[in-house]
């Protein structure tokens, strides 16, 4: 099997598990790969930023929306490739970006939330444990910090400190970052990290190695259906989105949420601003320097028109 088959069924692979991508989703980004792959004569894994501006001429009979899903299909390929360690840099952004809105995340309303919470608490009562306990720590960490999944299953042993209330993690890219901990997130991983070896390397180890994302996500989903939520609706994403937007409806600036999510470009981070239209009504009329001062009294546009 070719190389850019077998990072391909890798990232397929992935999609399906982590993502929770439906059938005609993964058979979408098959198609648009594979066409991409071979356009590039089975070399789009390793294809450089001039290589991929070749697509983007071959793309240009296409419709728009067209050349805007292959360019998804391929951004988030690379992604995946940088992201795993199988290539240093990611020369998406030579890809064609057709003007179009941008999808908003699925994103847990916090009902569903207290409901997520409410049976992880209900299982630590009822089935004490380490599995309990790991799955409180998983789930703390997932909503309480924003973590990727592969950055919280790859966390190191040692990675929480009693003496500290973050976590100093290198993300995507390599590049690192400080995340906060709740008092909650923390109180969870203490308890878990109390039945992991000193010598493990891993939080979370599994076998040889540490836990997996697509256990992960199975473990996130299994936790949904037992608190009444639909499986569909959930993935450890979808946990990372609810993070981002309860942080942002609660009032949290969107250059401090840049720096917690680790985005790079705070374009993506600005997803997150679909809040409830009615909230920012309220807040222009609450906090605009204006809004305590009456509307001044403006003569009629017509009153000069009138005869005296």
């Amino acid at each position: 099997m070719s190389e850019d088959r077998q990072l391909i069924a890798a990232f397929l692979e992935m999609m399906a598990a982590e993502a929770g991508a439906a059938r005609n989703t993964i058979l979408a980004y098959e198609r648009d790969l594979r066409g991409a792959s071979e356009l590039l004569d089975g070399a789009l894994s390793r294809a450089d930023k001039a290589r991929l501006k070749s697509l983007a001429a071959a793309w240009m009979p296409l419709k728009r929306a067209t050349v805007a899903r292959k360019a998804a299909a391929l951004r988030r390929f690379f992604a995946f490739l940088q992201d795993e360690g199988f290539r240093a840099d990611d020369p998406s952004d030579a890809l064609p970006r057709p003007a179009g809105g941008r999808p908003l995340p699925k994103v847990l309303d916090h009902a569903a939330v207290d409901a997520l919470f409410a049976e992880l608490d209900r299982r630590r009562t009822a089935e004490p444990g380490p599995a309990a306990l790991r799955l409180a720590a998983l789930i703390e960490l997932l909503y309480g910090s924003g973590l990727r999944a592969t950055e919280l299953v790859s966390l190191p042993r040692h990675a929480l400190q009693p003496d500290r209330p973050f976590l100093i993690l290198r993300g995507k890219g390599g590049k690192e970052r400080l995340v906060p901990l709740s008092d909650r997130a923390r109180a969870a991983v203490a308890d878990h990290a109390q039945l992991v070896p000193r010598d493990q390397p891993w939080l979370f180890p599994s076998g040889k190695k540490h836990l997996s994302r697509v256990r992960l996500y199975q473990l996130v989903r299994e936790l949904a259906a037992a608190a009444g939520i639909p499986p569909e609706r959930i993935s450890p994403h979808v946990l990372r989105h609810a993070f981002a937007t309860h942080l942002l409806e609660g009032g949290a600036d969107l250059r401090a949420l840049q720096l917690l999510l680790g985005h790079a470009d705070i374009a993506t981070t600005q997803i997150y601003t679909h809040v409830d239209s009615r909230r920012l009504v309220e807040l222009v009329n609450s906090r605009h320097p204006l809004a305590d001062d009456p509307a001044p009294k403006r003569p009629r546009v017509d009153a000069a028109s009138k005869p005296a």
